[in-house]
């Protein structure tokens, strides 16, 4: 399913709106001509651009975008008690300067979830999807949650780690599988049953809602 994010990109050169679209997979959006693509949103890399000088005003490191911030809105569904709402978590991601040995110096992440006239704020402390939308999770009013891939009872994160955004294994083709795993040991022994890998914001006709210590990840 194709999602377009309302996107706003700022770099030393200033501000610049945008998009960013997401085929579930692969993450697409353009700044001043050039087009970039990536897995994930801090591992926006170059495709196509029709003046070589354009790139001159953006920042790599390893040919990933850097030394920037991003600010997007992603469309959520929260159950709630009378049954579902449509909200928006609104996303703060900053990528620090390029290391000479490698990678970047700072990568920071900052969630807010918007549903009517509540506005939950996520501490921004960890840098991945994963425990920022965990922070928003605790702070939902009793018997609300977000109803997306990252709260489903069928999802979890490889033991060996996982990246910003978009690592969640699926295991809806297994779900008496899945099911019954707790440990490391046991979720490795299922691995490859695996559906396959889905971002945390994405949501499915098979949803079925997360309970305290279900897999690994609990």
């Amino acid at each position: 399913m194709r999602s377009v994010y309302r996107t706003r990109y700022r770099d030393l050169q200033g501000d610049i709106e945008t998009t960013i679209e997401n085929d579930g997979a692969t993450l697409r959006m353009s700044l001043c001509g050039v087009d970039f693509e990536g897995n994930d949103f801090d591992s926006f890399e170059v495709v196509s651009s029709t003046a070589p000088a354009d790139l001159s005003r953006f920042s790599f490191a390893g040919g990933t975008l850097c030394s920037c911030l991003f600010e997007f809105e992603i469309p959520v569904i929260v159950a709630v008690d009378a049954g579902e709402l449509r909200g928006t978590l609104e996303a703060r991601l900053r990528l620090g300067s390029a290391h000479a040995t490698g990678g970047i110096d700072e990568e920071s992440l900052h969630l807010v979830l918007v549903v009517g006239d509540l506005r939950l704020e996520s501490e921004g402390r960890s840098g991945w999807f994963e425990d920022e939308l965990l922070d928003l999770q605790r702070r939902l009013p009793s018997h609300w949650f977000l109803k997306t891939c990252f709260g489903c009872g069928l999802s979890d994160y490889s033991p060996v780690g996982h990246g910003l955004f978009g690592g969640l294994a699926c295991f809806r083709d297994n779900k008496l599988g899945y099911r019954s795993v707790r440990t490391k040991d046991e979720l490795f022994r299922i691995w490859d049953t695996m559906t396959a890998f889905v971002q945390e914001t994405h949501l499915c006709p098979e949803f079925e809602r997360r309970t305290p210590g279900a897999g690994y990840r609990g």
